[in-house]
């Protein structure tokens, strides 16, 4: 029989938000991704609480390819045991798919160097019915080429706060990205971010006034003067949370 010590793992994890009320635990419902995990690895171990610590806190509706998360255990179970009692448990629209063991002073969010984030965009009159749960449909033609030069301008390190819905915070807004890139899949664009991190709300704020400049609401070079004074009233459109997925974190 393996003694039981206390250990510190990471998981990577897969989830369809579409029924889920964010990552992030809450007082008032069990629905949340965060809540879902600890219920099941504090029936594993018998403790009456386990504390799962995610890379970043994803909103309702929002999907994840890759997010990384850790919690430390007092268990003799391998790696391999965990993931599997954890995934007979799980509901189908979270699994993990990855786990490993992870030196003491780990942690999924503090440790994090990048994160990549992919926002689709269904951009035809024609309806997407198989998709429908993971893309924003937007009939109106976006302008790619206009879209593309407003995002060159965003890359770098900025202060983002008038692209994000956090009001008054003393932490600072300032991130770096390192890449953005629009791409024409069929009927769908699909937009790719990485930076070193995301203010909350940021990736959908910046795809929203992104596509006012795809429908020239906006100029191209109106981004610039948003970095530099401008407020949140002053940037896009919050679009639909269902479009996002985060795709991987970096350590």
């Amino acid at each position: 029989m393996r003694e039981k010590t206390m250990r510190n793992f990471k998981i990577i994890l897969q989830y369809e938000g579409t029924r889920y009320q964010g990552w992030q635990r809450q007082e008032s419902t069990g629905n949340t991704i965060q809540g879902k995990l600890e219920t099941i690895l504090a029936k594993m171990t018998g403790e009456a609480f386990v504390q799962v610590n995610g890379s970043g806190r994803t909103d309702a509706g929002v999907h994840a390819l890759g997010q990384a998360a850790s919690f430390k255990l007092e268990t003799d179970k391998t790696p391999k045991e965990i993931m599997d009692y954890m995934n007979r448990y799980l509901p189908d629209d979270i699994k993990v798919i990855e786990i490993c063991e992870m030196p003491e002073r780990f942690h999924s969010r503090l440790n994090a160097k990048k994160k990549t984030y992919v926002y689709r965009i269904w951009n035809s009159p024609r309806p997407c019915v198989f998709e429908r749960r993971y893309v924003y449909e937007l009939s109106e033609k976006l302008d790619r080429a206009a879209m593309e030069q407003a995002a060159a301008l965003l890359i770098g390190k900025h202060d983002f706060k008038a692209f994000t819905s956090t009001k008054k915070s003393k932490k600072s807004t300032v991130r770096t990205i390192e890449r953005i890139t629009i791409e024409q899949k069929g009927e769908e664009l699909v937009f790719t971010y990485k930076g070193d991190g995301f203010l909350y709300h940021m990736v959908r704020i910046l795809t929203g006034t992104l596509v006012e400049v795809g429908l020239h609401e906006r100029d191209a070079h109106s981004v610039c003067s948003l970095l530099e004074e401008g407020t949140r009233e002053q940037s896009g459109q919050l679009v639909p949370a269902k479009g996002l997925c985060l795709v991987s974190v970096e350590y």
